[in-house]
């Protein structure tokens, strides 16, 4: 059956002859995924009403300030960099609290993913209503043959990977190990 452009060449909506994507990289360690979190939430799930933080002490004093748990920022640090891929039940309550999520999105892929998805549409609803990202843009998107879609997804995924390279080097770079040693 020939394609009349209606509908995509393969079946996950990439033309016909582009290769699928192919995932490079060993699956990450736990450390890596929790640090992934609790980056992600620090990015993209901060609380409307506190300062955005400029560095890990100020991250875990508004933590501390908010849920009364006392965490230092040689903790954040090591969640922040996959140093530390088992950190006590309290410290996670208090990351779950502060960030107002389920204490599950720190837990299994199974209970996690559901609890994932919940969070990047709350996070994009954020980012429409704070003008960052525009409701035309969402239309359009919404709007765009499946091969087109495509594009523009796979444009996304790249630049998304490009950033996340760019922000581990830098993390990386300016992430010496803190003086303290405490919680």
């Amino acid at each position: 059956m020939e394609n009349t452009g209606n509908e995509p060449d393969a079946p996950d909506g990439r033309p016909l002859g582009v290769p699928p994507v192919q995932p490079v990289d060993k699956p990450p360690t736990p450390g890596a995924m929790l640090a992934d979190k609790v980056e992600w939430l620090i990015q993209n799930m901060w609380p409307q009403d506190a300062p955005a933080p400029r560095n890990n002490v100020e991250t875990a004093s508004a933590i501390a300030h908010a849920t009364g748990e006392d965490i230092s920022s040689t903790t954040v640090w090591k969640l922040r960099t996959g140093r530390q891929d088992n950190p006590q039940l309290r410290t996670l309550t208090a990351l779950a609290t502060f960030f107002g999520v389920p204490i599950g999105y720190f837990g299994f892929a199974s209970e996690a993913g559901p609890i994932d998805d919940d969070l990047t549409f709350k996070a994009l609803r954020r980012e429409v209503e704070e003008g960052v990202v525009r409701t035309d843009v969402l239309r359009a998107l919404v709007d765009l043959s499946p091969q087109s879609r495509w594009l523009v997804d796979e444009m996304i995924l790249a630049a998304a990977r490009a950033d996340a390279e760019r922000a581990a080097a830098a993390r990386r770079a300016v992430a010496p190990a803190p003086a303290e040693e405490s919680a």
